[in-house]
């Protein structure tokens, strides 16, 4: 029989580096960071905790409404100052002011000392939105083995999620035996974090050190600049839904720069409704979301008789069961549009917290579980909508940190009126408005999609970079092209904030392509611009 040749791809397909000792002491060393800095032991038990210390709900949830406008607030000067101290001094400060933060519950018991801690959360968290992400990838390419990013940020990510899925489950029992344990060894992992951090080498050519201009990777995710935002590829763990783009974040240093990008972003969302529509959706599942799995997790197990003692397994459970979910979206059938399935997964939101009202223990921790992976599944399909609709020349980095701004913000007014609804006993008229308006809501979404207003806009800019990006973002696309995002959560943004999906590798065809994205209207033949424009409207769904 005559050999088979090799596959053109297979030999195409280049060879990775042998990691030197310095890049692999950076990786493990970002592998401790990442952990233990994120491993919050408080989370599952972290609304109990504060009922048993006096705190109401309003409190509480007051509280949690602070949290969000400060993280918002603190992005920016946390920013400057990584541009002025350098990324590895930056996650050295961001962990002894998360250790300090989680000790303030352990001295100080009390809306005070609750306050502290949180408002000491955002600051430690903005301080290493990114820094972490920054460092890793200027180290490894200081060392000429950049190719193993990917791989590092995927790894560190997937060993913070393994690390809270087993430790999780033991927070109950621990609290048992020790009131403030939860708090205490959340602490201790902050402070592990530290010497991780204090370990890490100083990099060739002071890059991550003061001075050093914040990089931005080749393969399009933008690290801490002075924006205040970062992202990464793989999964930084830093806090914000932004990333996955380059931009013009970063171009220069200061507020001011800030200011100008955020204004030309503002504009840009302005000038597409198609990239306002987008976001806005993306907001309202990201508030849904987050308001659910973060604010509502513990009383809803608390309302139906689920002992607190159980919550870090529910808790760790539904971690698994949203990575599933994010790192695997292209299960979901090609038959729909991308935009479809995010309305068709919003609603299974909303359904999910309707039927928390009417079923038992164990059929509540199921949907529960079902939400969780539910929104797995959405977050890295909207984050592929958003990139896909910013026009080519939009300063993408600064438009995805004003999004990330607007989320927390959203949360922050939410986080009130959970409150307000929990201290007058209505948990379950919450649920039941909350899944109601996301339906009412959805509705608006598809009336406008399919208005005369969003028809015209493509009529008018055809061939512009608008409507190329609705016609990317609205077509049926290879799931397969859309891959996990970094944030899945929980953690108080932390994210809670969910801080946890591991962030897409997703590089927008505008980006990829930027002469085939956004080609001048004056060189265009009439007969392809008519044609486009005609594509454009009908996978729009307009």
């Amino acid at each position: 029989m005559r050999a088979r040749l090799p596959r053109p791809r297979s030999a195409a397909r280049p060879t990775a580096t042998t990691l030197t000792d310095t890049a692999r002491r950076i990786i493990h060393l970002n592998y401790g960071f990442q952990l233990l800095f994120n491993l919050l032991w408080w989370m599952p038990v972290f609304y109990a905790y504060q009922k048993a210390a006096g705190l109401s709900d309003g409190q509480i949830f007051g509280i949690q409404s602070i949290y969000y406008v400060a993280f918002c607030l603190f992005e920016i000067p946390t920013g400057l100052i990584a541009d002025r101290i350098g990324t590895r001094n930056c996650l050295r400060a961001g962990a002894v002011v998360m250790t300090a933060a989680n000790l303030a519950p352990v001295f100080s018991p009390s809306y005070t000392g609750f306050l502290v801690h949180f408002l000491a959360i955002a600051a430690g968290r903005s301080l290493t939105s990114g820094a972490a992400s920054a460092y890793l990838y200027d180290g490894l390419r200081a060392e000429k083995c950049d190719e193993h990013y990917l791989k590092a940020e995927g790894t560190a990510r997937a060993l913070g999620l393994a690390a809270k899925v087993l430790c999780w489950p033991f927070v109950g029992p621990l609290m048992a035996l020790a009131h403030a344990a939860p708090y205490v060894l959340s602490a201790a992992s902050a402070a592990g974090s530290l010497a991780c951090a204090v370990a890490l080498p100083r990099l060739a050519g002071s890059a991550g050190e003061p001075g050093a201009a914040r990089s931005r990777s080749r393969s399009g995710r933008t690290v801490k600049s002075s924006s205040g935002k970062g992202s990464s590829g793989a999964g930084a763990g830093g806090g914000a839904r932004a990333g996955g783009g380059a931009g013009k974040a970063g171009a220069r240093p200061g507020r001011g720069a800030f200011l100008r990008d955020a204004g030309a972003a503002l504009r840009c969302v302005a000038r597409s409704p198609w990239l306002a529509l987008v976001m806005v959706q993306g907001v309202a599942v990201f508030t849904l979301s987050r308001i659910c799995q973060v604010n509502l997790f513990q009383p809803i197990l608390l309302d139906h008789g689920i002992a607190e003692s159980s919550h870090g397994g529910v808790l760790a459970a539904m971690t698994v069961a949203e990575a599933v979910g994010s790192a695997r979206p292209q299960w979901l059938s090609r038959r729909l549009t991308p935009v479809a399935w995010v309305s068709i997964l919003s609603l299974a939101l909303a359904a999910t917290l309707a039927g928390i009202t009417l079923g038992g223990p164990w059929t509540v921790i199921a949907l529960l579980c079902l939400f969780a992976a539910a929104t797995g599944f959405a977050y890295p399909i909207q984050r592929k909508l958003v990139n896909d609709a910013v026009p080519a020349d939009a300063p993408r980095a600064t438009l995805l940190s004003v999004e990330s701004i607007v989320d927390r913000a959203v949360c922050a007014l939410a986080a009130i009126a959970v409150g307000a609804y929990l201290s007058a006993g209505h948990l379950d008229a919450l649920l039941w408005h909350s899944a109601l308006a996301t339906a009412v809501l959805l509705g608006a979404f598809q009336l406008v999609l399919r208005s005369g207003v969003l028809k015209r806009h493509l009529e008018e800019n055809g061939g512009g970079p608008e409507s190329a990006g609705a016609a990317v973002s609205a077509k049926a696309v290879d799931m397969d092209d859309v891959r996990p995002e970094a944030d899945v959560r929980p953690e108080a943004d932390v994210r809670p904030e969910a801080d946890v999906r591991p962030e897409a590798d997703v590089r927008p065809e505008a980006d990829a392509h930027p002469q085939a994205a956004a080609q001048p209207k004056a060189n265009a033949q009439p007969e392809s611009d008519a044609q486009a424009k005609a594509d454009a409207q009908s996978k729009a769904g307009v």
